[in-house]
């Protein structure tokens, strides 16, 4: 490979690129977890007007398993998840879902009813339910015409000083 090439700054990062992925490929390793670092369960947050939804994937997790807790505008989940089946573990070639116990927080944006929260799970699926106090909806402030705080008179003694 030339040391030195005319043509464009990038050619040296495109053929750096085809070689990293020619070396990748010739690896022949199955990764433990490529999800590393990746939060579980992962979940989706929607704001429906008066509430807000959660839903999370939970396959492989029962409701008894489920322990779900709401504190200072934090919705804290928690709960088991079994290996499916009866395989061995050395058979397994690659395991991308993970097992075991899992705890999973997220903040809420505004302050909810807590009295209110409801969660329904069904075939692997969390809807947790959060309905927004009645004091988190925006309130239209009124604006009116104000006085001057400054005076002339305070105006120009502050000049002359």
């Amino acid at each position: 490979m030339p040391v030195f090439r005319w043509g464009s700054a990038f050619d040296a990062f495109r053929d750096l690129e085809r070689e990293v992925d020619r070396w990748v490929r010739s690896m022949d390793i199955a990764f433990e977890n490529p999800r590393i670092g990746r939060p579980y369960p992962m979940l989706n947050l929607y704001d429906l007007g008066s509430e807000y939804l959660i839903t999370a994937e939970l396959s492989g997790c029962t409701a008894a398993e489920l322990d779900l807790t709401v504190a200072n505008g934090v919705v804290t989940m928690r709960g088991k998840r079994t290996p499916a089946g009866d395989v061995p573990e050395d058979r397994f070639r690659r395991r991308e879902r993970p097992i075991g116990n899992w705890e999973r927080s997220i903040s809420v944006p505004e302050r909810i009813n807590d009295d209110d929260v409801r969660a329904e799970l069904n075939d692997g699926l969390l809807k947790l339910y959060l309905p927004k106090t009645p004091s988190a909806a925006p309130k239209q402030i009124p604006v009116t015409k104000g006085r001057s705080e400054i005076s002339n008179e305070n105006a120009t003694e502050g000049e002359s000083r």
